[in-house]
């Protein structure tokens, strides 16, 4: 049998030494005991910070920066506690300093440059937590904003990883920066003949009967010029929306009402037409059997 003597005797065992400070078998199993308490109880905490501040309406970009502000700072000081409880100062990990150091700089100046770069984003906010992004050739919403790279879903569902330094040092172009207002146009051509004012007077009429389309600014109808095949007007409108497939669809939705009204009003949209002309006459030759 192992009476409690032998244990502590186990436990007060001398493992190694750390600049003359000795660690024991209990202070090595304690790491991993405070460690764990540590990171529950800071989940814990996240946790309960983040339903209030969700159960008050607080901005989705508030509570992500929180959070991450959260676990740096419980982080530093679970292993500070850690390190005086075992009675280990932190000088003694003063020679690791410079070797840290030079890893940093040679191997990690990516991941470092993307890490303070996600403290910038969640810091400053140029990019938030649901606005519409066109990075290059993709468009998207932002879902989330970690501390190396943002979760980026394309229009398509499609999920992107982008490193956050690529978001702070290229052109981005953010639809909802401001605000989610957006404006978009149709144009529309129709034939020659077609009395000009009263097209006018129905595209307008199709844009205004449209909830999606704001009234201020008001819509602007512009007869834009004489094509080679049709009369060209194009109008323009401004919506309220936070995705491109809302942009998409106001559109549609004015085209759709467009053509039922100039269909109702008997005026023809426009197709390329060409007109042939022959000289000379034509001769049919019989052909014999």
């Amino acid at each position: 049998m192992v009476n409690i003597e032998q244990i502590k005797g186990m436990i007060s065992y001398e493992f190694f030494s750390i600049a003359g400070h000795s660690m024991t078998v209990g202070g090595v199993l304690l790491i991993p005991a405070m460690a764990l308490i540590g990171f529950w109880a800071t989940k814990y905490l996240v946790r309960f910070l983040t339903t209030k501040l969700t159960k008050r309406n607080a901005d989705p970009n508030i509570i992500h920066l929180v959070r991450r502000l959260l676990y740096a700072i419980a982080i530093s000081i679970i292993a500070i506690t850690v390190l005086d409880i075992i009675n280990v100062p932190i000088t003694a990990f003063a020679f690791l300093s410079g070797a840290i150091a030079i890893g940093f700089g040679f191997g990690a100046q990516n991941i470092i440059n993307n890490f303070i770069s996600g403290w910038i984003l969640m810091w400053e906010k140029p990019i938030r937590i649901g606005d519409f992004l066109e990075v290059e050739n993709a468009k998207g919403v932002v879902e989330e904003i970690n501390t190396r790279s943002t979760r980026f879903r394309r229009t398509d569902g499609v999920h992107m990883l982008i490193p956050n330094s690529k978001l702070l040092e290229n052109t981005i172009v953010n639809w909802t920066l401001v605000d989610k207002l957006m404006r978009t146009s149709v144009k529309i051509g129709v034939a020659y003949g077609s009395p000009a004012k009263q097209v006018a007077k129905l595209i307008l009429q199709a844009v205004e009967e449209q909830d999606s389309v704001l009234s201020n600014p008001p819509p602007q109808v512009i007869f834009e010029d004489f094509g080679d095949n049709a009369l060209i007007f194009e109008v323009n409108f401004w919506i309220q929306s936070n995705v491109e497939g809302g942009l998409r669809m106001a559109k549609s939705n004015v085209r759709f009402r467009l053509d039922e009204l100039l269909a109702a009003n008997k005026i023809v949209i426009a197709y390329p037409q060409r007109d042939v002309h022959i000289d000379g006459s034509l001769k049919l030759l019989k052909s014999e059997a």
